[in-house]
């Protein structure tokens, strides 16, 4: 897929630093030419606090959320940022410590209260993070930045200002919800999130918030439970972090990840945890794929199983023919891949990541094909009729099916991840091109288109260049899948005054088109949203 490159300058550990916000947006310096049709804004979320105080954040999903915008105007380009003022951030900057416990670092009682305050406070129940680091959606004509629990946070595209806190879990029974929505061309956002089901077993709800109607109420007044999926464990939900939809169906992916609910509940605030000390592994269960319909809500009982592996983002889902195609950036096994992101690691000398990257669950795009009508007369048999894929699904005698994958792409260590397609076109049907983030060993260090049809790849890498998250902005009058740009924010501690930069590329073969440089470093971020033109993803 591309060269291998070596890191030993150890340039990505600037990823990891804090930032300061900026108090007006900073005009980019532009080489190359800014496509004319391009204009409207890029939003992005990441951890841009790594410390409070003398008290560090320990885990990559724990730094204070720093919201990132460039803006695009007649071939111009600015750069803007500020901390998302979340309860976790401005308690944290109030008490000069850090208050509220993320998910790998726990946040110690106040030192000056008294034996009998911190003992009540530990009956008062968990106090949930609003840190939203993790992604930017709209619901209705608003915009929320979060991260995946309850708590959303609505805030102003244009001046990054904080409007309010959101308590999803007020509005539908969901214990939280991903940072992952799919959000439909009319502007239905469809979410997932576990709940307490029937028997006080948990499950999964997938929740729908509508557009916004003609009485221009809340759209979040009006969310409801779509289906419910059942839950493998009555007690020990699953990580989820995305799902897949199609005009017809909803797919959930229940991986070995689990959430131990009564650690989480009971022992949190007595013995000092956090959100990485409630995972754990379910080391027999494989992996269970769930369907459901997605217009009449109604749970298909259809047992999918394969062995087991982390997922954290489902690449597109589409129907063919009486088959749903699942495509997926999985990690082999059953250990969690989040135990190798602590910053420790992430922030060691080139050798040392490797070390611990070859330890790590090992990345593989997989394709899975589901067989949607089932006929006990062919057990024994692979229920997949289609031409054009190497994917099995067996139904056995225990009326289970077992899955197994075609492998799209698998390197040693090097992860095709943070996937993107042409969403607002292509999300839920036949697709031909994913863009993707390359990890090697878990440094971000390339971009890479892929054909999921020939396996042709393209790929964009430079000494000592660490960029993000591919987005994909179609031309305003496409004609082909791929006609558009891509955007990136790319870091380049060691090349020259400028360290940071907004990268364009051909979404075409990967080519550079411009980029706008800016003379301040830009910390790791995750996830975006486009505004200004119909380029909702997610």
């Amino acid at each position: 897929m591309c060269n291998l490159f070596e890191h030993p300058a150890g340039g990505y550990k600037k990823l990891f630093e804090t930032a300061e916000e900026l108090s007006s947006p900073i005009t980019a310096h532009v080489t190359g030419r800014i496509p004319v049709w391009l204009r409207g804004s890029l939003l992005r979320c990441g951890p841009g606090l790594f410390e409070v105080g003398s008290e560090p954040f320990y885990h990559l999903f724990d730094g204070q959320a720093l919201l990132h915008k460039f803006e695009f105007k007649e071939g111009h380009v600015t750069y803007y940022r500020r901390f998302i003022r979340t309860d976790a951030y401005v308690r944290a900057m109030t008490e000069k410590r850090i208050v509220i416990t993320e998910f790998g670092t726990y946040a110690y009682p106040d030192p000056c209260k008294n034996i009998f305050s911190r003992f009540f406070s530990y009956f008062q129940g968990v106090e949930v993070t609003d840190n939203a680091l993790v992604n930017v959606y709209p619901v209705g004509e608003d915009f929320y930045a979060c991260t995946e629990t309850n708590f959303i946070t609505k805030i102003n595209p244009d001046n990054l200002e904080t409007i309010k806190k959101v308590d999803v879990s007020k509005y539908v029974s969901v214990n939280g919800v991903t940072a992952h929505p799919h959000i439909e061309n009319d502007g239905t956002v469809y979410n997932i999130g576990n709940c307490f089901g029937k028997n006080f077993s948990l499950a999964y709800n997938i929740v729908r918030i509508p557009p916004l109607q003609a009485d221009k109420k809340d759209p979040m007044t009006k969310c409801e439970v779509v289906v419910q999926f059942p839950c493998s464990d009555r007690f020990k939900p699953s990580y989820v972090h995305s799902f897949g939809l199609t005009p017809n169906y909803i797919v959930f992916v229940e991986t070995p990840v689990k959430i131990n609910l009564l650690k989480f509940l009971s022992s949190w605030s007595l013995w000092g945890a956090n959100y990485m000390d409630c995972f754990e592994s379910n080391e027999s269960m494989g992996v269970w794929m769930h369907v459901a319909d997605k217009k009449k809500g109604k749970y298909l009982n259809i047992k999918y199983r394969t062995s087991p592996f982390n997922l954290f983002h489902h690449i597109n889902t589409y129907e063919d023919n009486g088959f749903l195609i699942v495509d997926l950036c999985t990690w082999k096994g059953y250990e969690f891949v989040y135990n190798y992101l602590y910053l420790a690691n992430l922030r060691e000398n080139w050798e040392e990541v490797k070390k611990n990257a070859q330890k790590a669950p090992q990345p593989e795009v997989r394709r899975y094909v589901l067989p949607l009508n089932i006929e006990k007369a062919d057990t024994g048999k692979n229920l997949i009729t289609l031409p054009n894929t190497t994917a099995t699904a067996t139904l056995r005698s225990d009326e289970t099916i077992w899955l197994e994958p075609e492998v799209i792409f698998s390197g040693p260590r090097q992860a095709f991840e943070f996937p993107q397609i042409n969403y607002t076109k292509y999300s839920g049907k036949p697709y031909t091109y994913a863009y993707g983030l390359g990890l090697n060993h878990f440094v971000p260090d390339r971009l890479c288109k892929m054909n999921v049809k020939s396996r042709e790849t393209w790929v964009w890498q430079e000494p000592d260049a660490y960029p993000s998250e591919p987005i994909f902005v179609s031309h305003p009058d496409a004609l082909e899948e791929d006609d558009g740009i891509i955007l990136s924010i790319v870091i380049t501690p060691g090349n020259g005054p400028k360290p940071a930069y907004l990268l364009i590329l051909s979404a075409k073969d990967m080519s550079e088109v411009a980029r706008a440089e800016v003379d301040i470093n830009i910390p790791v971020t995750f996830h975006d949203r486009c505004l200004g033109r119909d380029t909702y993803h997610s």
